[in-house]
């Protein structure tokens, strides 16, 4: 079960709650689930209860309590324990499942992976300044909107609803993508940095973090050509995908490994979370004319997989196994993602860097 069906799998127990005349509410569009906070356990957690409690005129707990028994008999449900006020924390079957399944989601829809019908027949009207900063992010606007299912139209003069901070500088001195990046990897209310921060090859730059993550996968794809595998979804290793960092062997077919590489207590769970996050991201993005959203979930994901790719190939003599053909599905679907959203933020995507 992937997130995006574990989702549906909790709006379905709601309608059945609805429709059992347990719950007296309004079915929500779309509900969220998300790694479980402080105190949470299981896979994954929800606040559907908390978000239901008051239309409905009953406590969280008692919301919780109503929806937990649905989704105990749910196919890919293991158990689920009510934490907290009312959030709902999920176990699933089988971990392993999760994995490969959000994998070959992100296989099979590419760089449609995340693209929804949240904003389906809607045209978003944009009226910018006559400002580069504000032509930049109107121009961005654009294309995430269209992945929602919307159009977005831009033009300039009063009365303007979207205005981000101006640029003390040109940017052009940065480059094309550097400058893209400095003028919306900022919230619209934080005044962009112009310097040559953007252009350092070093991990205190994030925009260097995304590019190089993306370049390090499509290096390993290469590699593992040349090794006589290649990408396929499935465990991660030869025992129940868990919580244990993986294997961090330095490898002899790529690139020296960033310091953010050497984490060796980053586990498969940090990567996965981000990825089954990314059509959230999308979605609010989209509805809060917010590019910026989607330039800070690019180095999330970019964080969370760089630690995981010295896992990736085998290492000196080691044959490649199915662990490593799933390690290899599982980095692409980043790189698949990181590729994406840098296309939506108009930056290149490079196959070396």
């Amino acid at each position: 079960m992937t997130p995006v069906e574990l989702s549906r799998t909790v709006l379905h127990a709601v309608r059945c709650a609805v429709d059992d005349g347990e719950l007296s509410v309004a079915v929500p569009d779309r509900v969220v689930v998300t790694e479980p906070g402080p105190g949470g356990c299981g896979d994954f957690a929800t606040n559907v209860a908390l978000q239901l409690a008051r239309p409905a005129g009953q406590p969280p707990r008692r919301v919780a309590e109503i929806l937990r028994p649905r989704l105990i008999g749910a196919d890919g449900i293991r158990d689920v324990v009510v934490t907290g006020p009312g959030f709902l924390n999920i176990r699933l079957d089988e971990r392993a499942d999760l994995v490969a399944g959000l994998v070959r989601e992100i296989r099979d829809r590419g760089a449609a992976y995340g693209h929804g019908d949240a904003l389906a027949g809607q045209v978003v009207a944009l009226r910018v300044p006559y400002e580069l900063r504000a032509e930049v992010v109107a121009d961005a606007v654009v294309r995430i909107v269209a992945t929602q299912g919307g159009r977005a139209t831009v033009e300039h003069g009063e009365p303007v609803n979207l205005r981000p901070v101006p640029a003390p500088e040109d940017p052009a001195p940065l480059g094309h993508d550097a400058s893209q990046w400095a003028l919306l990897h900022p919230a619209p209310h934080d005044r962009p940095r112009i310097t040559a921060d953007h252009l350092i090859q070093r991990e205190s730059n994030p925009l260097f973090r995304v590019r190089y993550a993306h370049a390090r996968i499509r290096s390993l794809s290469r590699n593992a050509d040349r090794l006589g595998f290649a990408a396929e979804p499935g465990p991660l290793d030869t025992s129940p995908f868990g919580d244990a960092p993986l294997p961090n062997a330095r490898q002899d077919h790529t690139p020296s490994a960033t310091p953010a590489e050497a984490d060796g207590n980053r586990t498969p769970r940090d990567l996965l979370t981000p990825l089954a996050d990314h059509p959230r991201i999308l979605t609010a993005a989209a509805t809060h004319r917010a590019p910026d959203r989607l330039a800070r979930h690019l180095v999330t994901v970019a964080d969370a997989v760089l630690p995981f790719l010295p896992s990736v190939l085998p290492c000196g003599e080691e044959k490649p196994s199915a662990a490593h053909r799933a390690r290899l599905a599982l980095a692409e679907a980043a790189g698949t993602v990181l590729a994406g959203g840098l296309s939506l933020l108009g930056i290149d995507a490079p196959e070396h860097l």
